[in-house]
């Protein structure tokens, strides 16, 4: 022991011997002042209520059991209320006790102790390699063979391969042994105070968790697109001043953001829960360019300039809440009846979704230009926008409408039957099929609740854009929707994904954008730009799943 820190099962266990003797004392003095009472008073209420879940006995019978065990229950709060004082005082020396002695008697020789072992295993590795290597070598030199030098190459992989398991575990082992020593100390503390901890307390253990099982490949695989994102943008927020002379990180250009972020919230939050089905939608661009040109069809200032079918619609002479209401229920209705022919090819037919959305996108822009003649229907009343979006305060209301949107999947994907099943579904269609859930219901629905949520996107565009709708307003929003979606988390091998995911690409996609925009980047470069991060994210996905397998 004089030349290394290392310390063996039996030292460590002697350094902390004089800890557990003196809180074990502690404890024991504690639990006979909780015996008949506060112990009484847990082990009661759990008879009270176990009592009023048995069927077996009748309701008098059970109104004595329970009418005794309240009554006892009298006293034994009594008894934890004497003894509640002295309880504090004896977890107040026990606390002391630990704040005193267990760093410094014990924790920190421990730590000195895996440190060195650290050490000491990677130094035994490295010569277990050079051996290895140097034997390789020697063996190899003496074969002729073709044959037996591949076999040779193959033997050697394999050892090296089971060296390195081996360091890894005896490093996992260390990592255990250091952990261990540090959450002993919380365990003592659970036991004498019943499971409460202070917020320090807590977040200390929160982050001694998170730091015993970070994984340096995970978290890039999880964050690293993330990472690479944010320093794009950091060098953009910086080089746009010098550039453009202007800075990115406004407050007004923080608002056009997320103005220009909210109505394609709408549409990222219906294509990922077709995401989170192993499907997509290549359909949105051609929903949103519908919704836009029927919407400001009926909300347009005055009789139109263009015509349906042939047809001339004046809807100048109803109110403005009729048209406003009437707009947004012929957006959903229009955007629900396409996703839903869609999702039932998909779930009758097992149609991949690439190819039933693919076919909604023809359909969709083959009707309404042949209706519209490719015309653009110009502005809608002025007085509309004030309306539906109203800035309050100078703030763009429009966000709060994509808050809306955000909460409520929310709560459909985490709270309700549907969405536990679309998780399912998701990650498993046969189990689930098997386990009781119809997948053909799971799946129209999915399809379903993105039509209603594409709906409400283009009329809040049509809002926000005060109206010129034309079929071909919207045109590769989809790519927009899918890769916010995917740079969020949301996974095509189907079943992962989580709404807070799929805000966050949304939002780092829109400004990204925007900043793009700002700078002069040509529309085409951006395409180019959002088809290299779908392709990373995806990349980057694959290998999560390609790992977990």
């Amino acid at each position: 022991m004089a030349d290394t820190n290392i310390l063996t099962p039996e030292a460590e266990q002697q350094l902390r011997q004089p800890i557990d003797d003196a809180i074990g004392k502690i404890q024991s003095q504690v639990n006979a002042l909780r015996q008949d009472g506060t112990d009484r008073v847990i082990s009661l209420n759990s008879h009270i209520e176990a009592t009023k879940r048995d069927k077996s006995l009748t309701k008098t019978e059970r109104d004595d059991v329970i009418k005794a065990d309240k009554q006892a229950l009298i006293g034994a709060r009594e008894v934890e209320n004497q003894n509640k004082e002295q309880v504090a005082q004896l977890i107040a020396e026990a606390e002391s006790y630990l704040k005193a002695h267990y760093d410094k008697d014990y924790y920190q020789y421990v730590v000195k102790s895996c440190e060195e072992e650290k050490v000491v295993a990677k130094k035994a590795y490295e010569e277990q390699l050079a051996a290895l290597n140097a034997e390789h070598k020697q063996t190899v030199s003496g074969l002729s063979d073709r044959a037996e030098i591949k076999e040779e190459n193959y033997v050697h992989k394999n050892k090296l391969f089971d060296a390195k398991v081996t360091y890894q575990a005896r490093m996992r082992q260390i990592k255990d042994r250091q952990h261990a020593a540090f959450v002993y100390q919380y365990h003592l503390l659970d036991l004498l105070r019943m499971s409460k901890f202070s917020f320090q307390e807590n977040m200390a253990q929160r982050w001694e968790n998170y730091r015993y099982t970070f994984n340096r490949r995970d978290f890039l695989l999880r964050n690293g697109l993330y990472i690479a994102i944010i320093i794009v943008f950091i060098i953009l927020a910086i080089i746009t001043p010098i550039i453009k002379g202007t800075s990115l990180l406004t407050y007004n250009n923080v608002l056009n953001i997320l103005q220009q972020a909210s109505p394609q919230m709408f549409l990222a939050l219906g294509v990922a829960g077709l995401i989170l089905l192993t499907g997509t939608d290549l359909s949105i661009g051609r929903m949103v360019g519908m919704g836009m040109t029927a919407a400001t069809i009926i909300m347009h200032q005055g009789i139109n300039t263009g015509s349906v079918f042939g047809i001339t619609f004046d809807f100048s002479k109803w109110g403005l809440w009729p048209r406003v209401i009437l707009a947004l229920v012929a957006c959903i209705v229009l955007s629900t009846f396409f996703t839903t022919i869609a999702g039932f090819f998909t779930a009758r037919f097992q149609m991949h979704p690439f190819i039933s959305t693919m076919a909604n996108t023809l359909i969709i822009f083959g009707l309404v230009t042949y209706a519209t003649k490719g015309v653009s229907f110009g502005a809608i009343d002025p007085a509309i926008p004030n309306m539906i979006i109203p800035k309050i305060g100078g703030f763009p209301s429009i966000i709060l409408w994509a808050i809306l949107a955000i909460a409520v999947t929310w709560f459909v994907w985490n709270k309700t039957r549907f969405g536990k099943n679309l998780y399912a579904v998701g990650g498993n269609p046969e189990a689930a099929a098997v386990s009781g859930i119809s997948v053909f219901a799971v799946t129209l629905g999915a399809f379903i609740f993105a039509g209603v949520l594409y709906g409400f996107g283009s009329w809040l565009e049509c809002a926000r854009m005060v109206g010129s709708g034309s079929a071909a307003y919207g045109q590769g929003w989809e790519m927009n929707a899918i890769a916010a979606c995917v740079v969020g988390g949301v996974s095509f091998t189907g079943g992962i994904g989580k709404i807070s995911g799929v805000v966050v690409g949304v939002t780092i996609f829109t400004a990204l954008t925007y900043a793009l925009t700002i700078l002069g980047i040509d529309t085409n470069l951006q395409f180019v730009f959002s088809g290299v991060i779908i392709l990373i994210a995806v990349t980057l996905d694959s290998l999560k799943y390609v790992q977990k397998k």
